[in-house]
């Protein structure tokens, strides 16, 4: 098969042939068919998070089954699928308790090939690290069957592939880990892909007002079509100052979604009391966080993360589905572009430059 090999940070992408193994138990060879590039993504690519290589990125992303190994059940050759990054085990603690999206966290062997056993991907005799399960750069993803989810085949492959990453992140955040009510007031840092499904979520949730934090004009103006309300650009002044003028006070809901120390921190203070941060962001290692210990006491603010919008994505993937049938999800406007893997090293790059006018790139297969 065709992938995007990563060798060297920072560095144009070599579009390789790459042999991928036959599904042993409970794995699943899935031909893919669109593949959305994302912040994580570059986040490897620039080496600001480390990982081993050669290794193929790509973690958003949609296709069909082709082949099956022994004790697959979850899903069969031809159905249509998204995958997840956050597999889970079902047997665990926080399976058990409804937290599947930390299972993938602290139980990440299990969804691995034992070192003994041929690597899921090679180009002849070297091996082809696998990013986050997955590795969806490629026209075929070799995984565990508790990474996929089967979903209705009308639904288009390139918006599909959305739900499985910064839609369920943005959008799950809300509903699981924040439970933003109905007349809440939402502030949300960051207006990219994840920022965006964020904004439209609060939106499905019924928040009155949803206020969108971004340096870029661009993407603020991209932010009212997802549902935003209020517009502030921190070029303009102190973004927690002109949150809490707008409100009165503070949010009663504040995202994170960019992962970065200052805009955490922001996102914390720009809280009324009682007040619920959630850090959607991936924040580099080594990073900490710092606010008022004192409030966390006496106003009772709290400061939370969420991996992957503490999913439960074989029930959540299939709502989504629906709430885009029914026009309330934007999947149609996140899509600013699409590419083929020729493309991916442009489209990392317009991530990390931060171009305004992106929110997702799509890599489209025949």
């Amino acid at each position: 098969m065709k992938a995007a090999v990563m060798r060297e940070a920072n560095k144009p992408l070599s579009i390789e042939d790459v042999t991928i193994s036959k599904p042993g138990p409970r794995e699943v060879l899935v031909r893919l068919k669109a593949v959305g590039v994302c912040h994580s993504d570059v986040h490897f690519w620039d080496g600001a998070f480390p990982t081993e290589m050669p290794v193929i990125l790509g973690h958003e992303s949609a296709g069909i089954v082709e082949e099956v190994g022994s004790m697959v059940s979850a899903v069969k050759p031809g159905d249509h699928v998204v995958s997840i990054l956050s597999p889970f085990c079902g047997n665990c603690e926080f399976c058990l308790s409804g937290h599947m999206s930390v299972c993938h966290t602290v139980n990440r062997p299990l969804f691995n090939r034992e070192p003994t056993e041929a690597p899921r991907l090679s180009i002849g005799k070297e091996k082809v690290n696998q990013f986050l399960n997955l590795s969806s750069f490629a026209e075929q993803i070799l995984v565990h069957e508790n990474t996929l989810c089967a979903i209705d085949p009308e639904m288009p492959m390139d918006r599909a592939a959305l739900i499985g990453c910064g839609v369920i992140t943005g959008v799950g955040s809300v509903f699981h880990a924040a439970k933003v009510e109905p007349g809440s007031t939402v502030a949300v840092i960051g207006c990219g892909g994840v920022g965006l499904s964020t904004i439209n979520g609060a939106a499905i949730a019924g928040a009155s007002r949803i206020i969108a934090v971004d340096l870029s004009d661009d993407k603020l103006k991209m932010a009212r079509t997802f549902g935003a309300t209020d517009f502030v650009n921190p070029k303009n002044g102190n973004p927690v100052e002109q949150v809490k003028e707008l409100t009165g006070g503070g949010v009663h809901y504040s995202f994170e979604c960019i992962g970065l120390k200052l805009t955490a921190e922001q996102s914390y203070l720009m809280l009324r009391p009682r007040g619920v941060s959630t850090i959607i962001g991936m924040i580099p290692p080594g990073v900490n966080i710092e606010v008022p210990g004192i409030e966390l006491l006496v106003t009772e603010k709290r400061l939370q993360g969420a991996v992957m919008g503490s999913n439960r994505f074989r029930i959540d993937f299939p709502r989504l589905i629906d709430l885009y049938k029914q026009g309330r999800l934007h999947l149609d406007d996140l899509v600013s572009d699409r590419i083929g893997l020729d493309g991916l090293t442009g489209a990392l790059q317009n991530l990390k430059d931060n171009k305004g006018t992106v929110a997702r790139q799509v890599v489209l297969f025949d």
